[in-house]
């Protein structure tokens, strides 16, 4: 064993027997606890599973507070499914001078 085991073991010891005197003060239980989290890094970690664990069973799901999407209302027949048929009136794209005049920047051709 190395001194730093020795002398946290020495520590561990005379800090269990103040708490079986009797000394039941915050300070007290918690340098003897995180003493033995130094000995036993195992235990450490299954405490702090134990606090993880418990603070996710009470904490309280948050309900949203509203629906963001506007939910539309289909009439009797959806739109896409009904055939119309081609658009009424000349197709713009079929016209040859669709791009004459200006264009989208606003300057002449």
């Amino acid at each position: 064993m190395n001194w730093q085991r020795t002398n946290i073991q020495a520590a561990v010891t005379y800090l269990r027997e103040r708490i079986a005197a009797g000394a039941t003060d915050v300070r007290t239980k918690a340098i003897y606890e995180g003493l033995m989290d130094v000995l036993e890094p195992n235990r450490r970690a299954l405490r702090v599973q134990r606090e993880m664990a418990d603070a996710a069973q009470s904490a309280v799901p948050v309900p949203p507070a509203r629906e963001r999407r506007t939910r539309v209302e289909r009439r009797d027949q959806d739109r896409r499914v009904a055939n119309l048929g081609p658009p009424i009136g000349a197709d713009r794209r079929r016209l040859p001078d669709r791009r004459a005049g200006r264009d989208r920047r606003g300057r002449r051709e």
